[in-house]
């Protein structure tokens, strides 16, 4: 689920009544409040609703649990940014603009615009820069990244890599990265509009491949942002395609010879996947298979909505009628803008299927 920001001038009462309103949510079994608590409290990440309405919580709880909604690893240290906020904190600048670690911040500058030289020789000076990281708050992603994250320009934060950034992912990678960040950085690259816009996704993909990132790692990711070409590329070098990439891809054949012997949690990712890209056979199997059409999206998967807000999104009105017809709600509101399918469908300018929603009894 993208993080909420805060607003220009935050308010911890404010705050602290949000957090009151969540417990409040919470003892009236909302499902909302089960879906935002599995996405945001580490300690009920896996739990289901029965599970998190049937658990304990705490006042620390719930203010956690909003600390982490806008991005933030703790009640404290949202707390402590808005009592004592820093200069080069503001989450308004690039994150690049944010960096107080003045080498780290040469090396970041040497990054963007493609100066090799200068940049393996920071590296050789500093054997420990690359194992380096800045801690971004205020962000559902890229919240402590090393150097080796900052070749993908995801976040966007100059709109363009440089020609020779290929060559950059090279000298960085030459430096020694830990595992985790080259999985980090694929991710990035793999979901970044940037690196496809400038022709360099696939080339940065094989590179990150060829020196030990894990093209399984990046696959969902890339999926759920739709980088179709990007999911092709790692698949080649590699990635298994599970059930939820079968159903995003609309593989229908192979998709049903492995559905009998499929997890929930996978059937319940496929159920997200094939509605959000229009595969009505495989959203009819997981129906009959006993998905809930009304269940929220697990955590990492458009969480801030369900299988039929994505539908009404992409404008599949096929998938929406199958899925009304089959039970779904259509007053359920997302979790970030409090809309409901047939508001999705209006603000995507998808008007058959925003029509049809609005005349359902």
């Amino acid at each position: 689920m993208p993080t909420r920001r805060l607003p220009v001038n935050p308010t911890l009462d404010h705050l602290r009544h949000q957090a009151k309103d969540l417990a409040r949510g919470h003892s009236q079994r909302e499902l909302s409040s089960a879906q935002r608590l599995r996405e945001f409290h580490p300690r009920l990440r896996d739990r289901t609703d029965e599970q998190i309405w049937a658990t304990a919580l705490s006042l620390s709880d719930a203010q956690l649990t909003i600390a982490r909604e806008y991005g933030f690893a703790s009640w404290p240290r949202l707390k402590r940014h808005i009592e004592k906020p820093h200069g080069n904190a503001s989450l308004a600048l690039p994150h690049h603009e944010r960096i107080d670690d003045a080498l780290f911040r040469d090396a970041v500058d040497s990054i963007d615009s493609g100066d090799v030289s200068i940049l393996s020789r920071l590296l050789e000076q500093n054997p420990g820069l690359i194992h380096r990281r800045i801690v971004f708050e205020g962000e559902n992603y890229f919240r402590n990244p090393t150097l080796l994250e900052f070749i993908a320009e995801n976040p966007v934060r100059r709109g363009v890599l440089p020609s020779n950034i290929v060559e950059v992912a090279r000298s960085l990678l030459g430096a020694g990265p830990e595992p985790g960040a080259r999985d980090a950085a694929l991710q990035l690259v793999a979901t970044g509009r940037v690196p496809r816009e400038c022709g360099v996704q696939i080339p940065l993909i094989e590179v990150l491949c060829a020196n030990g990132a894990d093209p399984g790692s990046a696959l969902l990711p890339a999926i759920l942002h739709g980088e179709f070409e990007a999911a092709a590329a790692l698949i080649r070098l590699g990635a298994a395609a599970g059930l939820p990439i079968l159903a995003a891809l609309g593989r229908t054949g192979e998709f049903l010879s492995l559905l009998p012997s499929s997890s929930s949690d996978d059937r319940h990712l496929a159920m997200v996947l094939a509605a959000q890209y229009g595969h009505a056979e495989i959203v009819r199997a997981l129906l009959d298979a006993g998905e809930d059409p009304d269940r929220y999206n697990p955590p990492g998967a458009h969480s801030h909505s369900t299988p039929l807000h994505q539908a009404a999104l992409a404008g599949h009105l096929d998938v929406v009628q199958l899925l009304v017809e089959r039970g779904a709600r259509l007053d359920i509101r997302d979790l970030l803008w409090q809309g409901t399918p047939a508001d999705w469908a209006r603000h995507a300018e998808r008007m058959e299927v925003e029509a049809w929603l609005r005349r359902v009894p």
